[in-house]
């Protein structure tokens, strides 16, 4: 069966594209969670615009996404945390706390967008990256001293 995608779908295709599943994977899959529409004229149409509109949107967020990684270049984060012997924290400092120092900075950056492979344990300088946009990352300064 022929059908149009509306929405990305692993190992078969993209928005947009027309390609050939299984009858039963179109009717028990796809088209009830919407992924995918049968490939008629009307709905090549349809799929289309939405696809129009989708780029539009996606464009329009990704200029967004890079004008905030400009401004988030030259921001350094500052985190106080009590410390204990050789410097080690007592805790850790998350994405959480990342998130929440920059929103005192007037930066609303969701702490899932903050990408930290493990919490940061030591005191110092730490490059941290932050995924704006899929196709947008931009890096910040943290850095940890320890409370007085």
């Amino acid at each position: 069966m022929e059908i149009i995608l509306r929405e990305d779908v692993e190992k078969v295709g993209t928005r947009g594209s027309i390609v050939k599943v299984a009858d039963g994977y179109a009717r028990n899959f796809l088209f009830p969670k919407r992924l995918a529409v049968p490939a008629t004229e009307a709905n090549k149409k349809i799929v289309e615009q939405e696809r129009e509109a989708y780029l539009r949107r996606e464009a329009k967020a990704k200029s967004e996404a890079e004008d905030l990684a400009r401004m988030l270049a030259s921001v350094s984060v500052t985190i106080r945390q009590r410390v204990g012997e050789n410097n080690q924290l007592f805790g850790s400092v998350t994405a959480k706390d990342i998130a929440e120092a920059l929103e005192t900075q007037k930066f609303h950056i969701d702490r899932r967008k903050i990408l930290l492979e493990e919490p940061i344990r030591t005191v110092g300088e730490h490059k941290v990256d932050l995924r704006l946009h899929r196709d947008v990352t931009a890096q910040i300064t943290v850095i940890v001293e320890p409370e007085t």
